[in-house]
């Protein structure tokens, strides 16, 4: 079983915390996007995966390579890394996988955090499409059914022909029949939506030859595109998990619940929440915090903060009421009376 991830893209509707850690690699509750993907799937899927496929950026270190290859060594995974040198499309990331794509696997996109509580099986189908019922579809990839069947997949359709949104989870039977699809739309130069070559399309294609597809739902669908969403699920996900969030020292505060502090995190003279989530060694004090994220490493210090995302060992000292702060900053404020 194979676990394909294709996360080359630059996370810029996050940016700045993604000028260093790609998107899937940032925190959400203590655990990286892709971490919690990883183990989504162990949990649901007819048998774990052996090999974790991670399409990464040309410009991505070995820093990044080392994280993923503690989280596979940790969970008994064979980590690959394969890399797409030109941004040109969700289907040609996954081709960029090629010498992985054959027997059984998942393709999935770790923009989002993804809620699944049943074993998920093929049955007779070829492919397993992830949906999820969306008010707007032309945002999205959808699939088009007739009856039980689904007899088309169009990428942000202009008409509202379904409203099953494509959530880019993908469970196929053989890998190798969509690096079938995906040859056949670059090879032909069907670009798609934004003039690049999608993953959709591919897939439509292996579905007009006769594979058989189905689609399944999940239980809940978070987004992390953007800092608000990030803001957003993060709160979702401390409502959703709410054991052990206290894991670091609390002292002379007030912790409005949900609240997570990592292991080694420190809140000092602080009143922080709901809906905070302070990450491995960081620390709060002298400050009040709700609604916001505090970064490993990161420092707050005499500050009032809401809506507000802290990057890795960042240092705040300042009265302010929302920042969107990258790794490694500082911000000190002289206050006078």
């Amino acid at each position: 079983m194979k676990l394909i991830v294709p996360m080359a893209g630059r996370g810029t509707r996050v940016r700045p915390h993604s000028h260093v850690t790609p998107k899937p690699l940032l925190k959400v509750r203590g655990q990286s996007i892709v971490e919690r993907i990883v183990d989504t799937f162990s949990q649901v899927l007819p048998a774990p995966p052996d090999d974790g496929v991670f399409v990464l950026g040309p410009d991505f270190g070995n820093e990044i390579r080392d994280q993923l290859t503690a989280l596979c060594d940790e969970r008994g995974i064979t980590p690959h890394f394969p890399v797409q040198e030109e941004a040109l499309g969700t289907a040609h990331a996954v081709g960029c996988a090629e010498g992985h794509l054959q027997g059984e696997g998942v393709v999935v996109f770790a923009d989002t955090l993804f809620g699944l509580s049943d074993a998920v099986t093929l049955g007779d189908a070829d492919v397993m499409a992830f949906v999820r019922e969306v008010e707007d579809p032309s945002r999205f990839g959808v699939a088009v059914r007739d009856g039980e069947r689904v007899t088309e997949l169009i990428e942000k359709p202009d008409d509202p022909v379904s409203n099953e949104a494509l959530i880019g989870i993908y469970y196929l039977r053989e890998l190798a029949q969509l690096k079938d699809g995906i040859d056949h739309v670059i090879d032909s130069d069907l670009k798609g939506a934004g003039g690049e070559y999608q993953l959709t399309d591919a897939l439509d294609y292996r579905l007009q030859q006769g594979d058989v597809f189905t689609t399944a739902g999940v239980d809940a669908w978070m987004d992390c595109g953007t800092i608000p969403a990030l803001l957003e699920t993060t709160g979702r996900v401390l409502e959703r998990e709410s054991d052990d969030l206290h894991q670091g020292t609390v002292t002379d505060s007030v912790v409005h619940d949900p609240v997570y502090i990592g292991p080694d995190a420190t809140v000092k003279n602080a009143v922080v929440g709901p809906h905070v989530s302070i990450e491995e060694g960081a620390t709060v004090s002298n400050a009040v915090v709700r609604d916001s994220i505090v970064f490993a490493g990161g420092e707050v210090e005499n500050a009032v903060l809401a809506d507000s995302v802290i990057g890795r060992d960042a240092a705040i000292d300042q009265r302010v009421q929302s920042l969107n702060v990258g790794d490694h900053s500082q911000i000190n404020v002289e206050l006078r009376s």
